[in-house]
């Protein structure tokens, strides 16, 4: 062989070899770099050095399920009645009414959309439970500040700091449930606490109808309204801070064997759990995945509805002829049903694998609902109206089961995290926009916002079945990209899972993880 053929065959084998390191590093695979990985490698390593019965992951998972989904309803059942505050105030005599009203409402929105990014980004870098916990603590502090004024400045101001303190919640649960529970676990425990937004509108129906018949003097009953959610949030708050653990790798509540044990659970989902660092590589990624954008619209539609229903659903249903007092009970069944919609798609999530089917469950109630509402309109069937009034609150479960979607379907934490940040702005930009689609012109039947509710909901219809359609045909190509990996490699079924097992709690994104599997 001529020098010359000899020094083209070499020049050949290193393009090749060169093809093959990046293809390797595309992948994440032989240049794996675990040094940038999870907080979790400190007890785990890159391989599964233990392994647990069945049994004992059950106790661990029962001992699991006693603290983090009762405390994360806690926190949600005060975030919600304080949130919607406002709704029972409006019928109580709060003095702020007309437009101002709207605009008091959405300043909660506005001062949660300004926060959201900076306190995720401060979540990521303090520890997660405590964060949250100091948070709850200040806006308990700030909800009883709301019965020392009747200014319309002040109230903006503080719903405003309300928004603030506010925006940390979901994103924080979100993450926490994440860390501790596998996908096929994740919707249910969601849905646990998705759960109070429904029972706290019976809860605080009942305790705002109780105050509605104090007589005295010193106080107005919405007032009273505000000292009290404000207390129970102080009270949350301290909850949190002692006993909702940040992440599995410093879980206080569990024995090193239990730790580890927690993160074995979780390795071969490939979500990952805890990393410090501030990654912009997957930032950027986010920002130019299209699934991210089409959650961020999903989201956005779910939201509309909810800001304009979460401040005047007691106001509609005052409007087919009740008094504020009957208003308070009647409009609990709705907390009721919407409940009972968030559990059984959170179940039908994790037992079918699905997340986009539960929300086309939730959605079309609503649709209907909103139908009734239009057309309708003006009927003195008080029953039937009732009836629509109920199932129009269904859609609710929908953003629950966005948010394990988001837990499910996205690996990388700086991803997640600005992922979700860009979710929980999108839901206050929905509810800003909510808040003004009810407008006092149009009252008492607001058919322009009725019927922009069944709109949007049946355009996000579509958006969920795109949304799925994605994943499923993402799946496919992971599957024959691993296959096609396998065998140009020579790998085992072992050699798999030992590789599974390297990049779990390596910090990739679900992009770079070639063994990261979507939930549809």
């Amino acid at each position: 062989m001529s020098s010359e053929t000899s020094a083209a065959k070499n020049l050949d084998d290193v393009e090749k070899s060169s093809q093959l390191e990046a293809y390797d590093e595309k992948l994440g695979l032989d240049s794996l770099n675990t040094s940038d990985g999870d907080e979790a490698l400190q007890l785990v390593g890159t391989q599964a050095t233990a392994h647990f019965s069945e049994e004992y992951n059950r106790k661990l998972r029962r001992k699991l399920d006693f603290v983090i989904p009762p405390i994360a309803a806690a926190v949600y059942f005060s975030q919600y009645l304080d949130k919607t505050s406002l709704n029972y105030a409006s019928i109580m005599g709060f003095p702020i009414v007309g437009q101002n009203y709207n605009l008091v409402s959405m300043a909660f929105y506005l001062g949660y959309l300004f926060w959201e990014f900076p306190t995720v980004y401060i979540s990521q870098k303090l520890r997660l439970a405590k964060y949250l916990g100091t948070n709850i603590v200040v806006w308990g502090i700030i909800l009883m500040l709301q019965a020392s004024t009747n200014n319309f400045g002040a109230f903006f101001a503080l719903r405003f700091l309300l928004g603030m303190c506010e925006s940390c919640v979901t994103p924080c649960l979100i993450l926490i449930i994440s860390m501790f529970y596998k996908k096929d676990e994740q919707a249910r425990r969601i849905s646990w606490f998705y759960i109070m937004n429904g029972l706290t509108q019976v809860f605080g129906g009942f305790v705002a109808y109780g105050i509605s018949f104090y007589g005295g003097k010193a106080l107005p009953p919405y007032k009273i309204i505000y000292i009290l959610l404000g207390a129970l949030a102080i009270v949350v708050g301290i909850v949190v801070l002692i006993w909702l653990p940040d992440s599995p790798v410093n879980a206080s509540m569990l024995t090193k064997e239990e730790r580890i044990a927690a993160l074995e659970r979780v390795r071969n989902d490939q979500g990952g759990t805890e990393n410090k660092k501030f990654k912009k590589d997957q930032v950027i990624e986010a920002l130019t995945d299209p699934r991210t954008w089409l959650v961020v619209l999903s989201t956005i539609l779910t939201s509309i509805p909810n800001g304009a229903l979460s401040n005047f659903s007691n106001i509609i249903i005052k409007s087919f002829g009740y008094t504020s007092k009957q208003t308070l009970i009647i409009a609990t069944p709705a907390g009721i049903i919407g409940s009972a919609m968030v559990i059984f798609c959170g179940w039908y999530s994790d037992k079918k694998g699905e997340r986009m089917i539960p929300i086309v469950f939730a959605l079309i109630p609503t649709i209907v609902g909103s139908g009734i509402l239009i057309g309708m309109n003006g009927s003195s069937n008080k029953g039937v109206l009732l009836f629509a009034a109920y199932i129009i609150g269904t859609f609710g479960s929908a953003l629950s089961t966005i948010y394990a979607y988001n837990a499910s379907n996205t690996s990388g934490h700086t991803k997640k995290v600005t992922i979700n940040a860009m979710t929980m702005a999108t839901f206050s930009i929905g509810n800003i926009i909510g808040t003004e689609i009810f407008q006092p012109k149009d009252a008492p039947a607001y058919i322009p916002g009725k019927t922009a509710i069944m709109v949007l909901l049946i355009v996000q219809l579509c958006v969920s079945f795109l949304l799925r359609w994605i994943n499923v045909r993402l799946n496919k190509q992971r599957k024959a990209q691993l296959a096609e990996e396998k065998a140009r490699r020579g790998w085992t079924d072992e050699d798999v899972q030992r590789e599974r097992e390297r990049h779990a709690f390596a910090d990739l994104t679900d992009r770079q993880n070639i063994f990261f599997i979507y939930t549809c």
